[in-house]
């Protein structure tokens, strides 16, 4: 019963499977959620190998209903949830012009990368506020802080997550729970390299940028925003 739960969507593959992986090995009971089925049943198998306990629901995070159907089996299976991880994101189309970019695909990414963490949060929150504690972990990028040419809906969509945390995290001060961002940097994962195909250097595993994460899992912080790769054991953002 003194078991921590976290819930972390888009876990089935890149930052959010390493995720997965190192909150199991801490002992964390997990709801892991993805769109794809076959990968995220590969990932469920491998946190039980390592002998986790993990509940893993296919569902959009977009969609009402599922959010309401994951969440609720997550908290029939392991009760109050502790730390929510907000991965779950789409890129959209490779490097492409605001000019050029398809209608459809920007409402799409928009939609997507916004709604879900605002609806999975709005979900879990009730959970955390009558426990009188929790940790909402949003992950967003540089592109969310600093407009980058080409990145388009990926980039609009991530500033968008980082006024939404801000705003969850004025909102909830004192309550307990807590709402930061992180931005992981680049790694190697599919996404990258469908935002950057001729990319020539070196990126970091997903492996190697979730301590941040672990942090933020059980600090104080509130409201800040933590870069992965300069974050330092004292929880600064450097």
């Amino acid at each position: 019963m003194n078991r921590r739960v976290a819930i972390i969507t888009g876990a089935s593959k890149g930052l959010g499977r390493a995720l997965a992986l190192s909150f199991a090995k801490e002992g964390y009971a997990l709801g892991i959620c993805a769109r794809g089925e076959e990968k995220l049943e590969d990932a469920a198998s491998e946190l039980e190998e390592l002998g986790g306990e993990v509940v893993a629901v296919r569902a959009d995070v977009t969609e009402s209903s599922d959010v309401e159907r994951f969440v609720s089996i997550v908290e029939d299976r392991f009760g109050g949830i502790d730390v929510l991880i907000n991965n779950a994101s789409k890129f959209g189309p490779g490097p492409t012009l605001l000019a050029d970019y398809p209608t459809d695909a920007f409402r799409d990414v928009i939609e997507t990368n916004i709604m879900n963490p605002f609806l999975v949060t709005k979900r879990v929150l009730p959970g955390m506020l009558a426990q009188k504690q929790g940790s909402i972990i949003n992950v967003t990028s540089e592109v969310g802080k600093y407009g980058v040419a080409e990145w388009g809906a990926y980039s609009v969509s991530k500033f968008g997550v980082e006024g939404l945390s801000a705003i969850w995290a004025d909102e909830l001060e004192g309550s307990g729970v807590r709402v930061n961002v992180v931005d992981p940097g680049e790694m190697d994962t599919v996404m990258h390299e469908t935002a950057l195909p001729d990319c020539d250097y070196e990126l970091a595993d997903p492996a190697d940028v979730v301590d941040v994460f672990l942090h933020l899992a059980t600090s104080k912080d509130n409201g800040e925003r933590f870069e992965a790769q300069s974050f330092d054991a004292k929880g600064a953002s450097v």
